[in-house]
């Protein structure tokens, strides 16, 4: 099944997959009508910690404006089944009425539209850094996932400079610099993206409704 790939980076993950049709920023994901299953990641500056604009500049945006991205990327993923990847805690959870996921990790219902979703760390799936997100599904099948903490991992020249517990504490991110850091925060790991996929080429699966315990 060909699967609709919405507000992905021009020539990252999700360009050049057989059955993938990419729709990056120029390509505008807000105008997908369908008939494909999408994957979803919208823009989540607006919905994370510092929303509102850098620590040293605050007050700078509202939270949400985002320009109808995550509620494009909502209404697709509800009309024609498949999932939403956001950061954990998000606040467009609470902005739309969805059901926050427990951290344990689980699917469960998220709201009474069909969606279900969970917590899930990237680092079990080649992120470099734990990458704590949230899943929103809709019309799929609702996977096992790998649940729980992904491994810690401690950056040697951050073990070297500042000694094991800082190191540990700042995380692996923290030792990447340059103009790369958000390109390779936010990138989406391909066995992540191919689970991602996995779950929106399922669209149309009965949900197990056993899962919302």
């Amino acid at each position: 099944m060909d699967v609709a790939a919405l507000f992905v980076e021009t020539d990252g993950a999700y360009f050049g997959v057989p059955g993938v049709h990419p729709w990056d920023e120029p390509r505008d994901a807000r105008t997908y009508s369908g008939p494909h299953p999408v994957v979803a990641h919208p823009p989540c500056q607006r919905w994370g910690r510092y929303w509102h604009g850098a620590p040293n500049k605050p007050h700078q945006f509202r939270l949400g404006e985002d320009g109808g991205c995550f509620a494009a990327a909502l209404t697709a993923v509800r009309n024609y089944g498949g999932v939403i990847e956001h950061p954990a805690d998000s606040h467009a959870w609470a902005w739309f009425g969805l059901r926050k996921p427990p951290k344990s990790g689980r699917w469960v219902r998220a709201d009474l539209l069909g969606g279900w979703t969970c917590y899930v760390e990237q680092g079990h799936y080649g992120h470099m850094a734990r990458k704590g997100t949230w899943l929103y599904a809709c019309g799929t099948d609702l996977p096992e996932l790998r649940w729980g903490r992904s491994p810690q991992r401690i950056h040697p020249r951050a073990l070297e400079l500042h000694g094991y517990e800082k190191a540990r504490r700042i995380g692996m991110m923290a030792m990447v610099g340059g103009k790369d850091k958000t390109r390779i925060r936010d990138a989406t790991p391909p066995e992540f993206r191919d689970v991602l996929l996995a779950i929106a080429r399922s669209a149309g699966t009965p949900i197990n409704k056993e899962l919302d315990l």
